[in-house]
């Protein structure tokens, strides 16, 4: 070993025996995390006022104390798997910033995962029990990039089994409950990422989008989400639902916390051969546009369509109308689009996700399960690979979801007239944005996130308004707009040009920042 080397490992650990001996590090003086994001903890951090290992240990006993049933409550119910290892590696990377070595604004900050993403020291379950024992060999890519960046992977969280639905209910992880209301859907699919963040049991996470995934629960928990632009962001290691459709990124209580974890995630991937798209497209920092004043000046299109007319739709309409003329307030020119009859068809004609789910999936779990579980794998031929087939013969999944996924084994093979029509419909749609957005001058078009407010578990919800960004592979930013009469949250949402990520992440700053509708739900306060 060179002696250089050696010379720096005695000395971490050197530091690290007087670090853990020390008292304000072993402290169990308990830290209160609830209201403080991304940015406020690196702060801390920084000014040496807070260990990681501090933040992991008060994440960690809040999830236990509003995971599960509590004080009259049935318990959020968002969390798959805690990481064993977080508190050691908050301890590694509490050491190298005492030895002078920070990697980046989320050196040392714990994080959140939904269980979708691959992670070479936990299962990738998707939330179902037929993947239980799931292990993958390595890291989906931005989960390796969040690690070099510093990010502590807390806990992988639950999710609608497969992505499949917006309800985030699975036969592993049961049914996340919003923590604004317990006894309502937090939306989804990434449901358990955002009921986890909203609830304080980390500062913030990581989902995916085929429509509506990462909006919706954002919109739910009151929180910031952003789908990105197809191909900004790797989806390598990361389960599929549509390859045409999916999307992966962050959910955050700021604007400027999407932006830290956007610039530590987005950028061309080999292994992700539509990332190619975001060559030359990535800024130096996505943090540098964010001015409070971005809104002046800012022709945003209403989107007419995306406003129902039922009375639950009201409850939403009435706050999103609110947030639009907040903007107008803050130098936004606000243009009424109307009806768009044609955009509207092509996006409802364009969903690809029973086209491509069996593919996709089957291409995934080649790589990431390697014929793992052999138990599972053997069950359909081929009999040392596990497939869709495998995992609908077992039984082993959610009812509603199993029922649909029997349906699509044995999906017709691609391409075909039908899909090739979806896809035609897809350009339509994406034809047609473009064609709204620059002959109207527009740097952004707004609608409600999703239509109505959270729905008591057992009912259905609403996604109609996922389409425009989903199908066309556009990017969207959702917002919290603030909250009806009954305390539920509502989102707003920015649609814009493909890569236009700097300007939507602007426009929302302005807004954030002026209205400041974040507000931690009352069913989790600060635990004593």
């Amino acid at each position: 070993m060179p002696v250089r080397r050696l010379v720096a490992i005695l000395l971490a650990a050197s530091l690290l025996v007087t670090l853990v001996a020390t008292p304000a590090y072993a402290s169990r003086t308990p830290v209160d995390v609830v209201g403080l994001g991304v940015a406020d903890l690196r702060v801390l951090l920084d000014q040496r006022k807070v260990t990681s290992l501090q933040l992991v240990g008060e994440y960690l006993r809040r999830t236990a104390a509003y995971e599960n049933a509590y004080a009259g409550q049935p318990g959020v119910n968002a969390v798959i798997a805690v990481n064993p290892r977080a508190r050691a590696e908050a301890v590694r990377l509490d050491v190298e910033r005492r030895l002078g070595h920070s990697r980046g604004p989320l050196h040392g900050i714990p994080i959140v995962l939904k269980d979708n993403y691959d992670t070479r020291d936990l299962p990738t379950t998707s939330g179902s029990v037929a993947l239980r024992d799931l292990r993958p060999d390595r890291d989906a890519t931005q989960v390796r990039r969040l690690r070099d960046a510093g990010a502590i992977i807390l806990a992988k969280t639950n999710l609608h089994e497969f992505a499949i639905s917006i309800t985030t209910i699975s036969s592993l992880g049961g049914q996340t409950r919003n923590p604004y209301d317990q006894g309502r859907h937090p939306g989804g699919s990434s449901g358990g990422t955002a009921a986890a963040v909203a609830a304080g049991f980390a500062p913030a996470g990581m989902g995916t989008d085929t429509c509506g995934s990462i909006r919706i629960p954002a919109a739910h928990n009151n929180l910031v989400g952003l789908r990105p632009t197809l191909g900004l962001s790797s989806r390598a290691g990361i389960a599929p639902l549509a390859g045409t459709q999916d999307t992966a990124g962050p959910l955050a209580s700021s604007i400027r916390d999407i932006a830290l974890l956007l610039d530590a995630t987005a950028g061309y991937d080999p292994a992700d051969p539509v990332t190619e798209a975001a060559k030359g497209r990535i800024p130096a920092g996505y943090q540098s546009t964010l001015r409070p004043d971005s809104l002046r000046g800012k022709r945003i299109g209403v989107f007419t369509d995306n406003f129902g007319g039922s009375p639950a739709e009201q409850l939403t309409n009435g706050v999103v109308r609110a947030a639009i003329a907040d903007m107008a307030a803050l130098g936004a020119q606000v243009i009424e689009l109307g009806r768009q009859p044609e955009v509207v068809d092509s996006a409802a004609k364009a969903n690809r996700v029973r086209d491509e789910f069996e593919r996709d999936l089957n291409g995934y779990l080649a790589g990431s399960a390697g014929g793992r579980p052999s138990s599972l794998a053997r069950l359909e031929p081929p009999r040392d690979e596990v497939t869709l087939a495998d995992i609908a013969t077992s039984g082993q999944v959610t009812p509603t979801v199993l029922s649909t996924l029997r349906d699509w084994v044995a999906s017709p093979p691609l391409p075909n007239p039908a899909y090739q029509e979806k896809l035609r419909q897809r350009d339509i749609l994406r034809t047609g944005l473009t064609a709204l957005i620059t002959a109207n001058g527009l740097d952004g078009i707004v609608y409600p996130t999703v239509n109505e407010p959270p729905t008591p578990i057992g009912t259905t919800q609403s996604y109609a308004n996922c389409r425009l960004a989903g199908y066309s592979g556009f990017p969207a930013l959702s917002v919290p707009a603030g909250f009806t009469a009954a305390g539920l949250p509502v989102g707003v949402e920015l649609l814009g040009l493909p890569f236009s990520e700097p300007d939507l992440l602007a426009m929302g700053y302005a807004y954030e920042q002026a209205t400041r509708h974040r507000m931690p739900p009352a069913s989790t306060p600060p635990l004593r």
